[in-house]
């Protein structure tokens, strides 16, 4: 059965367009035109993905993406302004688990979008153990990480770099090393959507965020998951 792609964009053509491409790379395809349309849609037909715009003429992208995370982890990818980072960090700490400018090559998209989706079905980590560190367990073969037996909201992307850096505790990676494990393809090395994400994931695992005690920072060098005594 194939993958369904909700597309919420009001530029009809453009949609049109990139439906085109996405089911001649055999996914199925859905479209709506403003926020609503789209929130309606993901609550009817539960599609694998969204390619979420920014510019919508009802609700804009944040606060559409804010909503879908209150009810649904779907894997989103936002399309942002090009050039502008701001709108990029701020869909990401929303829930978006990645972002393209516009304008884009489609089959950057379609690259981008079968990357979400692997990690969304964990085709990597299928089958590997549950890590256990104390409070914290994090099961990749269900995708579900808890702290204190209470289930962490993270995104698909967020779970795939938390699973990166405990499945090497006590191991400094740098961001290239992560974006590697994460997405299996190399990216800017200092992508600062990493920085965001390990910031969300410190405020789900972390007693005090701003002074971080399991994912630390090693200036100059990325990030480690430390280990503690009493970890199991």
């Amino acid at each position: 059965m194939a993958e369904q792609v909700l597309i919420v964009d009001d530029d009809t053509r453009l949609s049109a367009m990139l439906a085109d491409y996405l089911r001649g790379n055999g996914y199925d395809v859905l479209a709506a035109p403003t926020a609503e349309a789209g929130l309606a849609e993901l609550r009817r037909r539960a599609p694998d993905a969204v390619i979420l715009d920014i510019m919508l003429p009802d609700l804009d992208g944040f606060e559409t993406c804010r909503r879908i995370r209150a009810f649904s982890d779907v894997p989103v990818l936002m399309l942002t302004a090009k050039g502008e980072e701001t709108d990029r960090i701020v869909g990401l700490e929303l829930g978006a688990d990645d972002y393209l400018p516009k304008p884009f090559n489609p089959r950057e998209l379609l690259a981008r979008l079968k990357a979400i989706l692997r990690r969304r079905h964990g085709l990597a980590q299928g089958g590997a153990r549950t890590l256990r560190f104390g409070r914290l367990e994090i099961d990749p073969g269900s995708r579900l990480a808890t702290l204190d037996g209470r289930e962490l909201a993270l995104t698909s992307h967020q779970f795939d770099l938390l699973v990166a850096l405990a499945g090497n505790a006590g191991r400094t990676l740098s961001r290239e090393q992560l974006m590697d494990l994460v997405r299996g393809e190399e990216l800017e090395a200092f992508d600062r959507s990493i920085d965001v994400h390990i910031s969300r994931i410190r405020a789900a695992i972390e007693p005090d965020p701003k002074h971080p005690r399991r994912i630390i920072t090693v200036r100059g060098a990325g990030y480690v998951f430390a280990r503690f005594q009493d970890d199991v």
